[in-house]
């Protein structure tokens, strides 16, 4: 029999600044700049690097959103919660489906970005297939991420560390051969509207890892003063990280062959190292993808099944989900739910596929934070009103960047899931 605090408990506070600051780059610093840079050089060739300034400034103004909402209603569900609390339920639920689909297919982008970075470690292991290890390592995440936040972060920690190395040796040795003035000079000769605009779509999800650090405000100390610090110092690093490993990934192999690169293995970094003639350096940077992508999985499984825990507290899934073990220290039944969907996602095998829908999804997600960001109080405002205004705007144009197939389904998903909670609510009602 359960007992109450394995049902409606609530998780301890053991995370500070420094852990904060950890997570959220932990939860950036993978996918999206070992993968995502390269399929965003194949939407805008060179013109990426505007692409990821924009992107950048957009993921700014909601992460300041996402920060005074954490601030003012710290509690584990991110937009989901906040949509509750200053919107309406339905804004609430469509929000935390959002999240869950977004992060899903983040996460399952991240597996198999892991399993194609490992399997070029391994001579000879091209022809394997990505899929069966991607669950493997999936299995793994998940194993320690039950074993709470306190854990996971220390292990963050470490991945963060080495992967930060790793892409700090790989700029300095591309910017020592040079290439990087013509690059520039490319990003203004390939730039059409069409390429930016979807290149910026795909570049935002890279910086919404901002978002772990407010989905996890229930754990985290002081969250009026840590979560916006944290948020903020996250996005301006991640920002000017991936400008350098852009510029020195171009400068290494050119747009055209740095875009087939994260298509076709899901490495693009490591055949730019190799297109610099260093097989140290391709090894460094494939260990270094291997512990940013296992943090940003990692991240990602604590995000969503926190988000799973709120909804499964209000009724929106089932209440099981809801469980905290008796320690306090993790939700268990939303971590083995959220490390299922995932696999679901893992199963087809294309990254392009994956990121495009995290895509679509994470920018609705995002303008309903927003909203909810609009409805906070004066008193509870720490920004000017406009930011939201213009991350409102900026993440509804942007949602539609992708391809067609991609947010037709984002729609048809949502719909789907609205009429699902509607029937299922008035089965129980009296």
């Amino acid at each position: 029999m359960s007992t109450g605090a394995e049902s409606s408990g609530v998780l301890k506070r053991e995370i500070g600044l420094g852990g904060a600051i950890v997570l959220g780059i932990g939860s950036m610093v993978g996918t999206g700049v070992f993968v995502s840079i390269g399929l965003g050089a194949g939407a805008a060739g060179a013109a990426v690097l505007p692409a990821i300034l924009a992107a950048g400034a957009l993921a700014g103004c909601n992460a300041l959103g996402s920060a005074q909402l954490a601030a003012a209603h710290p509690v584990s569900g991110g937009t989901y919660e906040y949509a509750y609390r200053f919107l309406f339920p339905t804004a609430g639920f469509a929000a935390g489906l959002l999240f869950v689909a977004a992060k899903c297919a983040s996460a399952a982008t991240a597996a198999l970005g892991i399993a194609g970075y490992g399997l070029a470690l391994i001579p000879g292991a091209e022809a394997v297939p990505r899929v069966p290890v991607a669950l493997v390592i999936l299995a793994v995440a998940c194993g320690v991420a039950l074993a709470g936040a306190r854990l996971s972060t220390r292990v963050v920690a470490v991945l963060v560390a080495a992967s930060l190395g790793a892409l700090a040796l790989f700029v300095a040795v591309a910017t020592g051969r040079g290439g990087g003035g013509a690059v520039l000079a490319a990003s203004a000769t390939d730039f059409t509207p069409g390429g930016f605009y979807a290149a910026t779509a795909l570049m935002f999800v890279a910086f919404t890892g901002y978002g772990r650090i407010a989905t996890l405000g229930e754990e985290v100390h002081d969250p009026s003063r840590t979560i916006p610090r944290a948020i903020i110092a996250t996005t301006l690093l991640v920002t000017a990280l991936y400008l350098a490993v852009a510029l020195a990934g171009l400068s290494a192999m050119g747009a055209g062959e740095f875009a087939r690169a994260a298509r076709e293995s899901g490495a693009p970094l490591a055949a730019a190292a190799s297109a610099l003639g260093s097989g140290w350096l391709r090894l460094v940077v494939s260990w270094g993808a291997l512990a940013a992508m296992a943090s940003v999985l990692l991240n990602l499984i604590l995000g969503i099944s926190r988000v799973v825990l709120a909804m499964g507290r209000r009724g929106d899934l089932p209440r099981g989900l809801a469980r905290v073990g008796p320690d306090g220290r993790s939700a268990t039944a939303a971590v083995l739910f959220s490390a299922s969907v995932i696999a679901v996602l893992v199963i087809p095998g294309s990254i392009a596929l994956a990121w495009s829908a995290s895509a679509f999804t994470v920018l609705v997600y995002y303008a309903i934070t927003n909203v909810a960001a609009l409805r906070l109080p004066r008193e509870s405002r720490r920004y000017p009103r406009v930011i939201s205004w213009i991350g409102l705007a900026g993440c509804a144009i942007l949602a539609f960047g992708v391809p067609p197939a991609i947010w037709v389904g984002g729609v048809c998903f949502v719909a789907l899931g609205l009429a699902a909670r509607a029937t299922l609510r008035r089965s129980i009602s009296p």
